[in-house]
Order: structure tokens, then sequence, then C-alpha cells
């Protein structure tokens, strides 16, 4: 059995990775961090897991995390960096839900995050937790950076037309919509019912710290330099990510070459699924599932090619893609633990 700890067990991606973690047939959970909750039975704050999850929470001076496999990070950033270092030097493997490792350039990361790099000799070292592209370096990692849930829009649905080179990589443009729990379990206006509900509103507009790790991640798949536009949006729903993602077609190519396209590249990938061209993916076909689902479209069979792409920002897009980095890293078949159908309705 896999010895897990998780610190940070109180927010949505924490409680999330408790809820298929429980029921993961190859995992012993060990150690749930929590400073405040400290002595609190998990299954107290959470009902939910009434049944399933046996312990209490420990603050992060009691709990013994050296004695875990692996450690999960479910934190805000900056905590990760600051305990990994011995963790690793323990043996211990450690994967991280926030973006402490997911920027290479030390200076761009704190130029986005406000915050000093105290470990920046681990930035090299970390694997990018996108398993579908990063499959054999996750394999061998003892650092994970789980990547952020719009990057994963955004990287799966542009990964095929780049690497095939049939699209401006200078003019991408991505709209993308988020529901509320994207923000986090914390007490903020702008996702309080009353603000959020039967609303919708960009934000970031002028730049969001996930742009440039996108931008990162996607010039490796081309040689030409990488121009993205990117707006986010919050959505007046709990859980779902949809992310509209246009290129303009550089070459002449078939509406089935571009599906067949994508068909090729991710048959081997279990949580991808592409849709027949022209369908239109919902975000609660997802709800609750480690599946993130894509369609492509040409407007008039036009020169511009538009990716939808959705998923559950709080599975796929966090605790569940973690998940299915900790199963690559331990030798288990990829869909351990992870093959929940989405909720519907």
């Amino acid at each position: 059995m896999i010895k897990v700890g998780i610190v940070g067990g109180t927010g949505y991606t924490g409680v999330e990775l408790l809820r298929l973690l429980a029921v993961h047939p190859d995992v012993q959970l060990t150690a749930i961090t929590s400073r405040k909750e400290d002595g609190l039975p998990v299954a107290d704050m959470f009902p939910s897991l009434r049944g399933r999850v046996d312990i209490a929470f420990s603050s992060p001076d009691k709990a013994d995390l050296s004695k875990c496999d692996v450690v999960f990070f479910a934190t805000p950033h900056g905590v990760a960096m600051a305990q990994a270092p011995a963790l690793l030097a323990a043996g211990v493997k450690v994967i991280d839900l926030a973006a402490d490792f997911r920027i290479k350039d030390k200076a761009v990361f704190e130029k986005w995050y406000k915050i000093d790099h105290t470990c920046p000799e681990l930035l090299e070292e970390a694997a990018y937790g996108l398993a579908e592209l990063n499959r054999d370096a996750i394999k061998g990692a003892r650092l994970v950076a789980n990547p952020g849930c719009y990057p994963t829009t955004m990287q799966l649905g542009y990964y095929p037309l780049l690497k095939a080179g049939l699209i401006d990589a200078g003019s991408l443009i991505a709209d993308c919509k988020s529901g509320v729990s994207g923000a986090g379990r914390k007490a903020e206006i702008g996702t309080l019912f009353s603000e959020s509900s039967d609303n919708f509103k960009a934000y970031g507009v002028a730049g969001h710290r996930h742009t440039p790790e996108t931008s990162a991640q996607l010039q490796k798949f081309t040689a030409d330099k990488v121009g993205l536009v990117f707006t986010p949006h919050l959505v007046p729903m709990i859980r779902g990510m949809h992310s509209t993602l246009y290129g303009r077609l550089t070459k002449d190519v078939s509406n089935e070459a571009l599906q067949a396209l994508f068909e090729v590249q991710y048959k081997d990938s279990p949580f991808v699924d592409v849709m027949p061209f022209g369908s239109h993916p919902e975000t609660r076909s997802t709800r609750g599932s480690n599946m993130l689902r894509l369609a492509l479209h040409r407007p008039d069979n036009g020169n511009t090619v538009i990716v939808l792409v959705v998923q559950d920002n709080l599975v796929k897009g966090a605790s569940g893609q973690a998940v299915q980095c900790m199963n690559l890293m331990f030798g288990l078949e990829e869909t351990t633990g992870l093959t929940q159908i989405a909720l519907l309705p």
C-alpha cells in the first residue's frame, strides 16, 4: 500500500483528494494536516467521508510526513517549496497542486506570484504533471508540479495542432470559463452566492498567472514563437471548466484529417475523449470525473479551427490529475481509482 500524506486537507482540492484516495485500492491515508483543525476527525468536517476516512486532522508539527511514501500539497502557493526539500531528502515523493514548481524561470515565477522562490534548485528537476504529454518524465520523478486547471485545457487542446505545424503559434486565442470552486474554499466577496449567482464576468484580462505557465509549455511543442491571448471568466456554477480555443490554420487540411490528428494523438489517453467533429461538449458531462472532453469545429470550412474543451476543474483540473500522476510514479495503471463516471444531471 502507498502511504499518503496530504498537506492542506480542508480546501476544495484537499477534500477532492480525500474523496478519490479514500476508495483507491492501493492507498493508505496516513496523515492529513490542518493547523486550525488539529484533532478534528476528518469525517466531522466532511460528512461525505463518513465510513471512508477514519483519521483526524493533525497540525503540521505533529504529522510525521517523512513516514509517507508520497505527500500531496493542496496548499496556497509557497508552502510546498518550504517543505519539499526535507521530504525529498527523506525519500518521500512530492506532488504539488499549487504553482511552486510549474514555472522553470525563477524570475517569472516571482513576478507573477509576488513571493520569493526559496528552493530554485528544484525547479529544473520537477516534472510537469500533465500525464498525456509527459508520462515518461512523471514515471521517473520524485517531484511533480501539478498543472493549473486552465493550462490543462489549453495544452491538450492546442498540442496536436502545434505539433503538426498546422496553426499560427503567434496568434492563439483562449476564451475560458470556470466555476467558482476554482477560486478555492475561502470567504471572498466575488465568490459569495449573491455576487456570483446570475452573473457572468471576465477577470485577469490584462494578465493572468496561468498565461506564462501555459505559454512556456506550449513553446515546447513548436519552433515558432508562441503568442497567447488568454481571457478567463467566472460563471455561476460550482464545478466545471469550458475553454474555447481558436487557431488560425496555416496549411490546407481537411476536416477529416484534423479529426484524425486528435484521435490518433489521444488514442492511448484514457482521460481524453475526442468527440465527433462538430460536437458540443458540456461541462456536466465531466462533473465529478477525471475525464476531459474536446471537440473540433471549423466555421464555414475557413482558416479558423476551434477546439472546445471541458473538464471538472477540481478533478482533471487538479486533484484527479494529481492522483493520475501518483499512479504513474508508483508503477500503477494510470486509471487506478479514477474511473468514476460523471454525475448527470
